[in-house]
């Protein structure tokens, strides 16, 4: 079997049928692909929504998957399950909100075993609850490089992902994923960032396709829109636990750049958050961050915008707090 398609579900009735419907139109004969759906404790129909689904398309014209049922651990916990019983040669990771465009992924698959690739990226949009398309995230965008050129893992990390690491826009050989230690790290935010560096510099083959392939749905009441004080702590807390994340994986490599550029940008996000909503707590956080050594940030691969930031934070995370408070 050449693929497996790992589908994390968790309380998406209303988005789970347009998923998995995207994923039976591919151009994969029904012997090269699995669908895994692993039902994350939904509290919803979600679960009986993807099986009455499965079985009656699959009475029509046969495929194989298989339908997972665990607690609720969150998206890292239910893609390591995925990860366990997947059988493909590729793994490919679909968020069960999201959807595919179609005829996409057997081509992926070719070009995967063609050039003998560990990691193809491609290209993904996003998607409001319209399904209309909209691109809020500009200025991360101006340091991806979609160039179709196979490199290392570490080459691809530094000169050409930029800042945007998200686990469904790649296709993997599954032996990189095989080892427990290579997999998600569970009950964490921001796991697709904390992942994505420790799978690239172990890839020998990377490359890129410029092909519009991912629709990532941007919902309402994402976390990061949170107002729960004790969601944005943890939020917080996890940034914090990301950076230390950044630099323990630096240390390993001889080409520190993105970590450090990383570093930077989870900072600039951790003192956004402690300017706008946990202000009375900012010293907490400033120690935090001093003590972990990371002072001047780097301004690899920043905006012009995010230059400015770093110019005020490496004279003062004091002042830059103060300043966003000031502006509201």
């Amino acid at each position: 079997m050449l693929l497996s398609i790992i589908i994390p579900v968790y309380n998406v009735a209303p988005y789970i049928e347009k998923c998995l419907a995207s994923l039976l139109c591919q151009g994969l004969a029904p012997s090269d692909y699995e669908l895994i759906v692993v039902n994350d404790g939904s509290t919803d129909e979600s679960y009986t929504i993807a099986k009455t689904f499965l079985e009656h398309q699959a009475s029509l014209a046969p495929f194989t998957f298989q339908l997972l049922s665990q607690p609720n651990g969150g998206l890292s916990a239910a893609r390591n399950t995925g990860i366990r019983h997947a059988k493909g040669k590729y793994i490919q990771f679909v968020d069960s909100d999201d959807y595919l465009e179609p005829n996409v992924l057997g081509t992926l698959v070719q070009k995967m075993e063609q050039e003998q690739l560990d990691v193809l990226r491609f290209n993904y949009q996003n998607v409001n609850e319209q399904y209309h398309v909209f691109e809020p995230y500009k200025a991360m965008k101006p340091f991806v490089d979609y160039r179709d050129e196979v490199c290392d893992g570490l080459t691809f990390l530094t000169e050409r992902l930029g800042y945007g690491c998200y686990a469904v826009q790649f296709m993997i050989r599954a032996t990189l994923l095989q080892a427990e230690a290579h997999h998600f790290k569970a009950g964490i935010y921001f796991e697709d960032t904390e992942w994505t560096p420790r799978l690239l510099v172990r890839a020998q083959r990377v490359t890129s396709v410029d092909t519009m392939v991912y629709n990532y749905l941007m919902r309402t009441g994402s976390i990061t829109q949170s107002v729960d004080p004790e969601k944005t702590k943890k939020l917080l807390n996890d940034k914090l636990l990301l950076i230390d994340s950044m630099k323990q994986q630096a240390e390993q490599q001889p080409d520190k750049r993105w970590f450090d550029g990383m570093i930077a940008a989870t900072v600039i996000s951790l003192l956004g958050y402690v300017g706008a909503d946990f202000y009375p707590h900012r010293a907490f956080y400033f120690k935090a961050l001093r003590e972990k050594m990371i002072y001047p940030l780097s301004m690899y691969h920043s905006s012009k915008g995010a230059k400015r930031k770093i110019r005020v934070i490496n004279l003062s995370p004091a002042v830059f707090c103060w300043l966003l408070r000031v502006k509201r």
